[in-house]
């Protein structure tokens, strides 16, 4: 389905990892074969980020192989300053086009005036063609990404003639305070869970809302604006701020 205020594009990295943070307690890391709902709308994060709305993943087309690749890497031991010994497993050669939107966040009331869709649909579009505001990850921080608009569907994809992939119950991602939709979340941070399926190389996401929740813990809302110095207007005769103290971010 396409809304309005639609964004579409490509990401494209030598590797991902899109690891499940339920289970990476220990030292080795294994990433998902498909990237997660919660690492898509972390790259249209970094691309355009406000306060003011939340961005919904609603599709995502896997247009090259999957394939791993294991590596031996040291992470640094912060305790001791010494280095440890494990395994990561990375997706290689990723690419993927991205189909989203973006909806109001009815948590902050208080930033009520900046909801223009107009505004924030043009910029992140331009952000887009810029490929982003702050840098792009494939899932963890060595995994450099990088982001150009497309039309989703087009070109061809590896998976475009395989009807259907399942991938069992995935790690969706993480509902915080702030963008809680319903009594399920509020107050809470909340992990999702989800039934992920591919079909013909394109996997729809369920909204948020419609996945299996698992309460983590109680959490308060961040509060902002001009009162908490960490959002105010450009100036007079302007529209409300593109500015953010980067400190929030």
């Amino acid at each position: 389905m396409n809304f309005r205020n639609t964004v579409e594009f490509e990401v494209t990295g030598e590797y991902g990892l899109f690891a499940d943070p339920i289970t990476r307690v220990g030292g080795e890391k294994f990433t998902y074969q498909v990237p997660t709902y919660e690492a898509l709308k972390g790259i249209l994060q970094s691309i355009y980020w406000k306060p003011t709305l939340i961005w919904i993943i609603d599709e995502v087309r896997v247009m090259n192989p999957i394939q791993t690749e294991t590596k031996g890497i040291k992470p640094i031991k912060f305790q001791n300053s010494d280095n440890d010994l494990s395994y990561y497993t990375y997706l290689k050669d990723c690419r993927y086009q991205v189909r989203a939107h973006f909806i109001w966040n009815d948590n902050r009331p208080e930033l009520a005036g900046d909801r223009d869709e107009n505004k924030h649909h043009n910029i992140a579009k331009r952000m887009i063609q810029k490929g982003g505001r702050r840098d792009i990850f494939l899932g963890v921080r060595e995994c450099q990404g990088y982001v150009r608009p497309c039309v989703f569907g087009e070109g061809t994809g590896f998976y475009d003639e395989i009807p259907e992939l399942n991938f069992g119950m995935m790690y969706h991602g993480i509902t915080y305070a702030d963008e809680a939709y319903d009594v399920r979340t509020e107050g809470k941070m909340c992990i999702r869970l989800w039934q992920a399926v591919m079909k013909n190389g394109v996997i729809s996401f369920l909204p948020p809302w419609e996945c299996i929740h698992r309460e983590v813990r109680e959490m308060n809302v961040k509060p902002f604006g001009s009162a908490h110095g960490n959002f105010s207007p450009i100036g007079e005769g302007g529209d409300l701020s593109d500015v953010v103290d980067k400190s929030a971010l």
